[in-house]
């Protein structure tokens, strides 16, 4: 074998040897962005469960503004939105807002709302109580429901942060997951009764 053909086979391995890596680098990214976003608290990215509110000493000399913004992912057809759009809390203080959803379909159909923050370092400090991002929210065919979401800001929230936006967005999760209990949402509003 010429020396030309051995640079040429060392090469072709070497090419190989880095296209393998980057496929494999390829699949690991997606995995390592959700660790990075955990850690760093960017993509305002929230945790999903809840936080145990415990007396804090509340920062009356900072106020914090927080804005509520609904939306529906494409094909969902629910109607959402927050009752209350913008609220003033001091850090370390308990506060709740309503969001409002109505299933103008004439089906039964789960939702699962997935909560962002921005900027994203600001949800670090938000600690959700109670949450109807938590689990997943059944609706049968015109049904609405009133669903809290209770909160605090932590007081260590950086001071250059007095306003931040909480982002829901409603997903059609109907058929999708192990098993889905179909069960009564806990938060269903009380239907008039129809004189017919």
């Amino acid at each position: 074998m010429s020396e030309q053909a051995k640079n040429n086979q060392k090469m072709v391995i070497k090419l190989l040897v880095i296209v393998v890596g980057m496929f494999g680098f390829g699949f690991a990214l997606v995995p390592l962005y959700d660790v990075f976003c955990d850690l760093t608290g960017i993509n305002g990215k929230t945790a999903n469960s809840a936080a145990v509110y415990t007396p804090i000493e509340i920062d009356e000399s900072r106020t914090i503004s927080v804005e509520f913004i609904t939306r529906t992912n494409t094909g969902m057809p629910w109607e959402f939105r927050a009752e209350t759009t913008r609220v003033k809390v001091h850090p370390g203080e308990l506060s709740t807002v309503n969001f409002y959803v109505r299933n103008p379909a004439n089906k039964q159909i789960v939702a699962q709302a997935i909560p962002s923050v921005s900027p994203g370092v600001a949800a670090l400090y938000l600690n959700k109580t109670e949450c109807f991002c938590f689990n997943q929210q059944p609706l049968l065919a015109g049904e609405e429901a009133s669903m809290p979401m209770q909160f605090y800001v932590d007081p260590q929230l950086p001071d250059d942060i007095s306003f931040f936006t909480v982002q829901y967005t409603l997903f059609d999760v109907t058929g999708k997951g192990d098993k889905l209990a179909v069960k009564e949402n806990p938060y269903l509003r009380e239907q008039p009764e129809s004189g017919i």
